[in-house]
C-alpha cells in the first residue's frame, strides 16, 4: 500500500496559515502550545470526512474541511481544522490532546503498511459522532479487490481497540452493534 497524501484546497491552506497569524485565534486555551513557539508549519493535511448516522455505509460519509498537524520544529504542536464554505474554508480552530498524538501513531502505521503493501491509499479523517469515534481512514479510490481500512484513533468506543488497522466493513459493524451489558 502506497499512501497518496492529499493536496488541499488552497483555500483551506491559506484558512490556517491566516489563523497561526492571528493572535485572536492563537489566543484560546487550546492553542496554547502554539503561542511563543516559533516558525508554525501546517503539516499532514487530512480532509476530514464524517459519518452522521451510527450504521451508514462508508459511502455517505461527507467531507466536512481539513485538519492540518501544525509543526513547530521537529515537533507536532497542535492540529487546526478548517471547515468548508460558501466562501472556500474557514478556520474553525485549533486542538491538542489524545487525538493529535493517536493521530500522528495511526500516521506512522499507516507508512509501515504501505511499505509492506502495493495498493494505493488515500489517508483522510474520518469522524463518527454516533460512535462516539474518530479513525484514520485508509480510503482506496481504485475499483479493485483492495478494500478501505480504519484505524481508530484513541481514546476509542468501549469494544473496539484503538490502533487496530480493521477492514472498514469489519469496524463499522462492530460500532453498529449493541453493547451487551452483563448483569449480574
Amino acid at each position: 500500500m502506497t499512501l497518496q497524501t492529499p493536496q488541499p484546497p488552497l483555500s483551506a491552506l491559506r484558512a490556517v496559515l491566516g489563523a497561526l497569524d492571528s493572535e485572536a485565534a492563537l489566543s484560546p486555551p487550546s492553542a496554547a502550545a502554539l503561542r511563543g513557539a516559533e516558525r508554525l508549519l501546517p503539516a499532514h493535511p487530512l480532509a476530514v470526512h464524517v459519518l452522521d448516522e451510527p450504521g451508514a455505509e462508508l459511502a455517505t460519509a461527507r467531507r466536512t474541511g481539513w485538519r492540518f498537524l501544525i509543526r513547530s520544529g521537529n515537533e507536532t504542536a497542535a492540529a487546526a481544522e478548517v471547515l468548508e464554505s460558501a466562501e472556500g474554508h474557514t478556520f474553525s480552530h485549533f486542538t491538542a490532546g489524545p487525538y493529535l498524538d493517536s493521530t500522528l501513531r495511526a500516521l506512522r502505521q499507516a507508512g509501515q503498511l504501505a511499505l509492506a503493501s502495493r495498493a494505493r491509499h488515500q489517508p483522510r479523517l474520518l469522524s463518527m459522532p454516533g460512535h462516539y469515534a474518530t479513525a484514520l481512514w485508509l480510503h482506496h479510490p481504485e475499483p479493485g479487490p483492495s478494500v478501505d481500512l480504519l484505524i481508530p484513533l484513541a481514546p476509542a468506543p468501549l469494544g473496539i481497540t484503538a490502533h487496530r488497522v480493521y477492514p472498514a466493513g469489519e469496524l463499522l459493524a462492530l460500532l453498529a452493534r449493541p453493547l451487551a451489558l452483563d448483569r449480574a
